[in-house]
């Protein structure tokens, strides 16, 4: 795509063919006449590669305007056909909409519509539906394949999940430290990998089926009893303008959380996970409900009372390097619990570098900041940081969604390892259930801030009852060649 910042970076040596044409010494003029007409990219995260000031239909109409002779009204009616080619509801009010007054899936799907514009030869789908959960992703996948088909593009589908890569993929390459170290056809790949890094990958992946149930234990240390959490209702913005809609995130939730155990909570981007889990810590307050930690209802603390029983339930979230002070270093990120805990700065310290190398971290890892770590490893001291003070409950929200297999699997055995050592009972919040199958002993499964199916983990996955919990495990990606009945 041309699109690395020249000088500082540039092909060595090699050559880029496209369509017979030699891109890798072409001039500027006519690599910006490729890009978006002949050539064009879906990236990762389309909040950050959409104009936040801009609206989805003038963005795609600049598409137009650079590429083509047509008239206003011309690409006007061509942007809306785009959006409804890409299945996005009422395109007329998408075309009028900013980027963030839409879901992800519809900005992805608004991404799709503005690199398909000009039926370019080739698309680029770089991540798109790693930051998507199964249902959406499938969607966005069999979008893909649609549009492919419609357009006759080539699709380069760039992705760390094998199961994308068996449910559109022809042929995949397999890469490591910017090299190529196996190629094939992706039956063949998938299914008799010969390179050991291949063999790797694949093995990382999380397995459909759920790992054998642990004998539950008889102590309840968390009841939670009808939590409700609605969001807006009243006015807008100092009580001027229209009233706000209301958004009833959270519907009369209710579950219990053995010691030792871990508890999944299940669903689709917006089903209510991240704000109970929110409501459950109080880091937003509840609008109604008990939530009930050693027979202590929460609910009913100040903040005073309320900072004493903290310690007993800590968070990892689902971002870590936008959870850690980038201006502290990572022993000071982690010893400042303890400290507060009344712990002295040197008894601190010792529990901070016990705990790095709890979390497989190398001792140097003290005096370095955030910044200075990968994903999986910022991760990691998200993970130390919240087990400083040690709880009794861990809540871990989406906390390998952004990693990739290799790094998912270590997150994920790292988690049940701690869990096991230190006896903690565990909510474990994900969209994907390959994960969940892997790490949790019981599920419960929420659509529009209600829990429509819960039981053992094994139980939902051999007999789902919920319409809901049956289309998530058939949105699961790569399902078939999981279950042994994939060809190419």
């Amino acid at each position: 795509m041309g699109l690395l910042p020249a000088p500082h970076v540039h092909v060595e040596k090699g050559s880029i063919d496209f369509n017979g044409e030699e891109i890798t010494t072409t001039s500027f003029e006519r690599l910006r006449e490729i890009r978006g007409n002949e050539i064009s990219m879906i990236f990762q995260e389309p909040m950050t590669a959409l104009n936040p000031v801009m609206t989805i239909g003038k963005q795609i109409d600049e598409i137009f305007r650079y590429h083509s002779q047509l008239s206003p009204k011309e690409r006007t009616n061509k942007s809306t056909q785009l959006l409804s080619d890409v299945h996005l509801p009422d395109p007329s009010r998408i075309l009028n909409a900013y980027p963030h007054e839409l879901s992800g899936g519809q900005r992805q799907r608004s991404m799709i519509a503005m690199a398909l514009a000009m039926d370019p030869k080739i698309l680029i789908a770089d991540e798109p539906t790693t930051a998507l959960d199964v249902t959406t992703q499938a969607q966005i996948l069999k979008l893909i394949k649609e549009m492919q088909e419609v357009h006759k593009t080539g699709v380069l589908f760039i992705t760390h999940d094998f199961g994308v890569v068996a449910d559109i993929a022809d042929r995949v390459a397999v890469m490591q430290q910017g090299e190529i170290m196996e190629a094939g056809r992706v039956d063949e790949v998938l299914n008799t990998p010969k390179h050991p890094y291949t063999q790797s990958l694949i093995a990382a992946i999380p397995k459909l089926k759920p790992r054998t149930a642990r004998t539950r234990s008889e102590e309840t240390i968390l009841e939670a009893k009808g939590i409700n959490k609605t969001f807006g209702g009243g006015k807008s913005f100092l009580g001027f303008g229209k009233s706000v809609n209301a958004v009833k995130a959270v519907r009369k939730v209710s579950f219990d959380l053995r010691r030792g155990e871990t508890l999944g909570i299940v669903g689709e981007s917006g089903s209510g996970k991240s704000t109970l889990a929110r409501c459950i810590i109080r880091l937003i307050q509840s609008d109604a409900g008990e939530i009930l930690l050693d027979g202590v209802d929460l609910m009913q603390l100040n903040r005073n009372s309320m900072r004493l029983v903290r310690s007993k339930i800590q968070m990892v979230f689902q971002d870590p390097f936008a959870s850690l002070n980038p201006r502290i270093k990572v022993g000071d990120i982690i010893a400042q619990g303890p400290e507060i805990q009344g712990l002295t700065k040197v008894e601190a310290e010792g529990r901070a570098r016990e705990l790095i190398s709890i979390v497989g971290l190398d001792d140097k890892a003290y005096n370095r900041f955030p910044h200075e770590f990968s994903g999986g490893q910022r991760q990691r001291i998200g993970i130390a940081r919240s087990l400083a003070v040690k709880p009794e409950i861990l809540i871990a929200d989406e906390p390998v969604s952004a990693l990739d297999v290799s790094i998912q699997a270590q997150i994920l055995n790292l988690l049940d390892q701690i869990r096991t050592q230190m006896n903690l009972a565990m909510i474990f919040i994900t969209h994907d259930l390959r994960v969940a199958a892997q790490v949790c002993d019981r599920l419960a499964v929420m659509r529009y801030g209600e829990v429509v199916e819960a039981g053992s983990t094994s139980e939902l996955f051999a007999s789902p009852q919920h319409d809901y919990t049956q289309s998530l495990l058939a949105a699961v990606p790569g399902k078939a060649w999981q279950e042994g009945v994939f060809t190419n």
